[in-house]
């Protein structure tokens, strides 16, 4: 399987014939779509079916971030912004039965819209563990400050969006709740010992069989306290491989954000180097696009085939 190790966000609500040549010439991994890209139910079916168009490939994975809550880029078909991950860590606290109930109408309600459009992976849920001093970029994203919620809720989240044959991505590992910044905006450093790291904010993220996880661009002093996640080979190997024991397809977070402070080409990079399967970026910026497109390695032997196992998966 030839294509390039990315993920790219798009400008509009149609292709540009710039973002159509990029998609036939260069095959990045994937496609990921934000509100900016979704009018109504008919333009973003259309949408989906334009790019499948340009790369030639029906399985073509096609993400988007529909957490529920503040980060719902679905909400002009559905508004599910009342649905926050923190309301449903809520109502698991107060009645078990009437969670597994509601959670599940409302995962199978956003599963139907994404199989309709024909989006095949969504970015949640968040696993990050929610702190007083937690900034705002998490706040109600997170189920909860309990460890054991946080953990059932997230697996019960990607058992049942793989029942409904979508994809899963687990964020922000190894953690970002105990950081008090946002790393749209500024390099988080998290200065926890990694002893209680490893008892907590790392723990939800153990034994969770999604098929993809985002890094975290945060800095956690303990285990490498000059490179964040994403471009910590230490940390990706030692923590999120080993003591974690994801298995699955790593994709870095945006790297546009100005949590990594190098060149849009050097992030890239750096991620990659790292450890990173795929990188993503998010901003629709055609020029760094092309840019990242010449200089991104096609997919590794590893990714290839735990993509073929992810179209086996789609059926």
């Amino acid at each position: 399987m030839k294509r390039k190790a990315i993920i790219f966000g798009i400008k509009k609500f149609k292709l540009s014939q710039n973002e159509k040549r990029l998609l036939k010439k260069y095959k990045p991994w994937g496609v990921m779509l934000f509100s900016r890209n979704i009018k109504n139910m008919k333009q973003v079916k259309n949408l989906v079916i334009e790019i499948r168009k340009s790369t030639g490939d029906k399985k073509y994975p096609i993400l988007v971030d529909q957490e529920g809550g503040v980060v719902s880029r679905i909400n002009k078909i559905f508004d599910l912004s009342f649905f926050s991950q923190e309301f449903f860590g809520d109502l698991y606290k107060k009645n078990k039965k009437k969670f597994h109930i509601y959670y599940k109408i409302y995962l199978d309600s956003v599963s139907n819209i994404l199989n309709e459009i024909g989006i095949n992976i969504n970015t949640a849920p968040v696993l990050d563990l929610r702190y007083s001093n937690s900034h705002k970029i998490i706040g109600t994203r997170a189920f909860s400050k309990k460890i054991n919620i946080v953990s059932l809720l997230g697996k019960t989240c990607v058992d049942i969006y793989k029942n409904n044959r979508i994809g899963t991505v687990i964020k922000h590992i190894p953690g970002h709740g105990a950081s008090s910044h946002d790393s749209h905006k500024k390099l988080p450093v998290i200065k926890i010992n990694k002893k209680f790291l490893l008892k907590n904010d790392f723990i939800p993220f153990l034994g969770n069989d999604s098929f993809f996880a985002m890094t975290a661009h945060i800095i956690y002093t303990s285990i490498d306290d000059k490179n964040p996640a994403t471009h910590s080979k230490f940390l990706i190997k030692n923590i999120i491989r080993k003591y974690i024991g994801f298995k699955g397809i790593l994709i870095s977070d945006d790297i546009s954000m100005k949590a990594l402070q190098f060149s849009i080409k050097t992030n890239a990079k750096k991620a990659l180097e790292a450890g990173c399967n795929l990188v993503l970026h998010c901003n629709g910026n055609i020029n760094e696009m092309k840019k990242l497109v010449r200089i991104v390695p096609y997919i590794d032997s590893f990714t290839s085939k735990k993509t073929s196992d992810f179209y086996k998966f789609l059926g």
